[in-house]
């Protein structure tokens, strides 16, 4: 994915105030990563994940000429039944019962798919009642840890998405840590005694 133009717009926002970053000093990181940015790849080979929601046509054959650089033949769907809906209309193959499709193995990045949280939580791509109430939201409030991880990632999916910010504020605290001085983490199974 080309990050480039969303980055340039991330770190516009929060020069023209329109995003405002707490403490000041993490701006600094912001404007270098964001300025910095490089295409994103948002696919993963791992068994776990969300499923990438695009389908390969298998039957019948579809024209070259209507296939990608790879000579595949690939649709973007819900379902696999949608997919071979989306695939009759897109590569006009007639009856949809005699159409195949296969589900891409790969799974989302995992910060693609939590950057797409502000504005898929409330149905989006529709435009139900619950995104025009909630979003765009005030404040979010995370780690400085993952600013750029989660947060930039919000913000750029939300302005390519949607052409808004996600949040009007970010407030960032500090690293919480164990008594050794570690990073407190689910991942590490270290984070029980803040219960």
């Amino acid at each position: 994915m080309d990050c480039k133009d969303a980055g340039r717009r991330s770190v516009e926002a929060v020069r023209q105030k329109e995003l405002e970053i707490k403490p000041e000093s993490h701006v600094t990181t912001w404007e270098y990563w964001l300025n910095n940015v490089q295409d994103w790849c948002i696919s993963r080979q791992l068994w776990w994940g969300h499923r990438i929601p695009a389908y390969r046509v298998v039957e019948p054959v579809v024209p070259p000429e209507k296939c990608n650089m790879s000579g595949e033949a690939w649709v973007a769907a819900r379902s696999e039944e949608e997919a071979k809906a989306v695939a009759c209309e897109k590569f006009s193959l007639g009856d949809r019962n005699k159409v195949v499709v296969v589900q891409d193995e790969d799974v989302l990045d995992t910060w693609f798919s939590s950057g797409l949280f502000p504005f898929s939580v409330f149905g989006w791509p529709e435009e139900t009642d619950e995104l025009k109430a909630f979003f765009p939201t005030t404040l979010l409030e995370t780690g400085h840890d993952i600013l750029f991880f989660w947060v930039a990632r919000m913000v750029m999916l939300s302005l390519l998405l949607l052409d808004k910010l996600p949040f009007r504020s970010v407030f960032l605290h500090p690293m919480v840590r164990d008594s050794q001085g570690q990073k407190m983490s689910k991942s590490k199974d270290s984070d029980s005694s803040l219960i």
